[in-house]
């Protein structure tokens, strides 16, 4: 799995095709001990960048448990 982060603070999520396999059969994309802890390291290295990256009105917004999230 690879993040691609645009300059607008946007992100891609793309997948190989052995983990889309994975996730098509299995339904899940299992890590482990060690695969979550580089997974977890990325994600803050990627929400930090986000951060810098988002303009201003992006920037200030605030995410609820009912804040729908849309992907495309």
């Amino acid at each position: 799995m690879k993040f691609k982060q645009y300059d607008n603070g946007s992100c891609d999520i793309e997948f190989s095709w052995k983990e889309r396999l994975i996730l098509f059969t299995k339904g899940k994309l299992h890590l482990s001990d060690e695969g979550l802890k580089h997974f977890g390291n990325y994600l803050v290295k990627i929400v930090s960048d986000w951060h810098l990256k988002f303009n201003d009105d992006i920037a200030k917004k605030k995410t609820y448990e009912n804040t729908k999230i849309e992907g495309k």
